[in-house]
């Protein structure tokens, strides 16, 4: 304890005035910042935005005549603010966060089925390949009525529930109940929870001896690596030009896009043009040789391949490197960084433009609201574009050469260097329109019930050569789509209604690869790929 010291307190006692004095001083100046003629309100409030509307949300809160959820109204006072902003500044609900998470990520933990909820109970489509649930045994048509105890089948149940008792921590264990409808018996099978890829390439094969395919459906953490592997493995068979399918691939991860165009271009080769709110511009170099710098590369785009997609057929394109083929792209050329708002949900926000190497903006107007910017694809149908290449409509003013005197053209998309027209017949659209809804493979699904065993013992190669859908299953569908009671006829698109029956039931019993490679066998753009291969191979002969 320290003891007073008079003779210390004597010493300063004459300085006490100054403090004194000096107190006074900051006190008044401190003073003189408050307008005490306001209200208390005011003093506090410090006129912020952020204020005001955490105040409105404190007065319905504690105020209002009724209860309300004031989580709703922040959730609508976000996406009110964003949609003002421009249409890919998006607001991402705690609720919807996990699954955008996973879809970006590439991956979630869980067991690894596809299925269906069939007449109230979980019916497996088909196992994931390498994951869980098919090392475990678990097998398409397989009915998953109990984990871990828990009732998984009823009225009630719902695709929310049963994901949450299927999904769980990496590692852990969940004892299922599974009914086999082909051996009529009920079996206990404990599966492993583990990673389960959310695949970002869909196909991978040879078309002819030299040519290969690739269709990537997103740009997710995971996509490069998967392509890489892809492309490795083409190239092992032999494989030195290829297709990149990137049609109805909404983007992604913009390093993704980097990584996958840097495979294709020589070192030192500009890739991507940002430039954010300060002027500050960032360029992105190709880092490297990539394994197909010296390869031929078709690039397959059309009305729905946006942003990360964009960046690769626009990066490619400036740099003279491949042909693109197809119909202009959708026209995405902003940057969204995801920021968290602290209470499990996010925001996604546009940060920067981004330009294509050759310094052009392919970013589509939206000054005009969300909804005018979103019926673009009606706007494009009605003009013409989807079905003639002149119906597209450019502006001198946004024109560019690239390095070897190519003419392309920014301001709303990718326009392809070969021009394949869409087919907007009713059938057609009739036809694509029920095999991506999911009620094609639904009906599928209940052909597969019947006739599983026809398929058990036999391999997609052989499923490819000897299969063939019958008038009698396009009949039963077309009976079961009631598409004949719509007066939809189909009698010109018969071929293409086996087609799409045949890839349905290859999806479900081998998978994705298998499905897109018997719907391209048919497939306009990749028949227009082969033409121009013929014509260069032609060519070549005569020189």
């Amino acid at each position: 304890m320290t003891k007073n010291n008079p003779t210390n307190f004597s010493k300063h006692k004459k300085y006490l005035p100054l403090w004194v004095g000096l107190a006074l001083a900051i006190g008044v100046f401190i003073g003189s910042k408050f307008n005490f003629g306001d209200k208390t309100e005011k003093i506090f409030a410090t006129s912020s935005k952020k204020d005001k509307l955490n105040r409105l949300i404190d007065y319905i809160d504690y105020e209002y005549v009724d209860n309300v959820n004031t989580d709703s109204i922040v959730d609508v006072t976000v996406n009110g603010i964003l949609e003002n902003l421009d249409p890919h500044s998006v607001y991402i609900p705690k609720k919807s966060y996990a699954h955008t998470a996973d879809d970006m990520r590439g991956a979630f933990t869980g067991i690894g089925v596809s299925f269906y909820i069939y007449k109230d109970t979980i019916a497996v489509i088909r196992s994931i390949t390498g994951g869980p649930a098919e090392k475990a045994g678990i097998k398409g048509g397989d009915r998953i009525l109990f984990a871990d105890g828990k009732k998984l089948f009823g009225e009630l149940i719902n695709r929310d529930s049963i994901s949450s008792y299927l999904k769980g921590e990496i590692n852990s264990k969940v004892t299922l109940d599974v009914y086999r409808p082909s051996e009529k018996k009920t079996l206990d099978i404990t599966v492993r929870r583990n990673k389960v890829p959310l695949i970002s390439v869909d196909a991978s094969y040879k078309i002819t001896e030299d040519l290969g395919y690739i269709k990537l459906n997103r740009f997710s953490e995971t996509t490069y690596k998967e392509f890489e592997g892809a492309l490795k493995k083409l190239k092992r068979d032999g494989v030195s030009k290829l297709v990149l399918d990137l049609r109805d691939n909404p983007g992604g991860y913009i390093s993704t896009a980097e990584r996958v165009v840097d495979e294709f271009l020589e070192n030192n080769k500009l890739i991507l043009i940002t430039k954010n709110k300060s002027g500050d511009i960032n360029k992105t170099y190709a880092s490297r040789r990539g394994e197909f710098h010296h390869a031929k590369i078709y690039v397959l785009i059309n009305e729905n391949s946006a942003s990360a997609s964009e960046i690769v057929a626009g990066a490619l394109q400036d740099n003279d490197k491949g042909i693109i083929v197809g119909r202009r792209s959708f026209g995405k050329g902003l940057v969204q960084r995801e920021m968290s708002l602290g209470d499990g949900s996010a925001v996604r926000l546009t940060i920067a433009r981004y330009y294509t190497p050759t310094g052009r903006s392919i970013q589509r107007p939206y000054g005009n609201g969300n909804d005018n910017y979103y019926s673009d694809y009606e706007k494009r149908y009605r003009n013409g574009e989807l079905i003639h290449l002149d119906s597209i409509k450019v502006a001198d003013s946004l024109k560019y050469t690239t390095p070897k005197g190519k003419v392309v053209y920014g301001g709303g998309g990718i326009i392809p260097d070969v021009f394949v027209p869409k087919d907007t017949s009713v059938e057609n659209e009739t036809l694509q329109y029920v095999s991506k809804s999911g009620f094609m493979s639904y009906f599928i699904f209940e052909y597969l019930e019947k006739n599983r065993a026809q398929f058990e013992r036999m391999n997609f190669e052989e499923f490819r050569n000897n299969y063939q859908a019958d008038d009698s299953l396009s009949t039963e569908f077309i009976e079961y789509a009631r598409l004949n009671e719509a007066q939809i006829d189909l009698s010109n698109y018969t071929e293409e209604l086996k087609r799409l029956l045949k890839a349905n039931i290859a999806q479900q019993l081998y998978g994705p690869n298998e499905f897109e490679l018997i719907l391209n066998e048919a497939d306009p753009m990749l028949l227009k790929v082969l033409e121009l291969e013929a014509a260069t191979n032609s060519s070549s002969k005569e020189e």
